[in-house]
């Protein structure tokens, strides 16, 4: 007679999912251990969540850099506003010092001996014939 063997039986990983009827594992537990990342349907998700992480790399460094840019333009608008105040007051003081009257005083005040002409200005025409 030869003895029939027995079937073997293993030992089962406390890892491994729980069947239906037994309690439900701890998400946070299989988080923790690895467990949870190591799994198929979270490998097969591994480009899209690297392509979310590019995405979020890309969208804060845009954010940096349009806050640098709208940052450097305010600037760059005081600096247009004071350089148009300073070209009117410019443009102001050469009228102002460029009159017939004040140039004739400074003229006289500085001791220059110049004449102020009586005679209007004449045009010279050039004649080609």
């Amino acid at each position: 007679m030869v003895a029939k063997e027995k079937p073997v039986e293993f030992e089962k990983d406390p890892d491994e999912e729980p069947k239906k009827g037994s309690k439900k594992s701890n998400p946070l537990k299989g988080l923790m251990t690895g467990n949870m990342l190591a799994k198929e349907p979270f490998v097969k998700q591994i480009p899209y969540l690297g392509f979310i992480v590019l995405l979020t790399v890309l969208y804060i460094g845009n954010r940096f850099r349009t806050e640098r840019i709208v940052s450097e333009s305010e600037k760059l608008r005081k600096e247009v506003v004071n350089l148009r105040s300073e070209s009117i007051t410019t443009a102001a003081e050469l009228m102002n010092i460029s009159r017939q009257t004040e140039v004739a005083r400074m003229v006289r005040d500085n001791g220059i001996d110049l004449e102020e002409s009586v005679k209007p200005p004449r045009t010279i025409k050039k004649s080609i014939w």
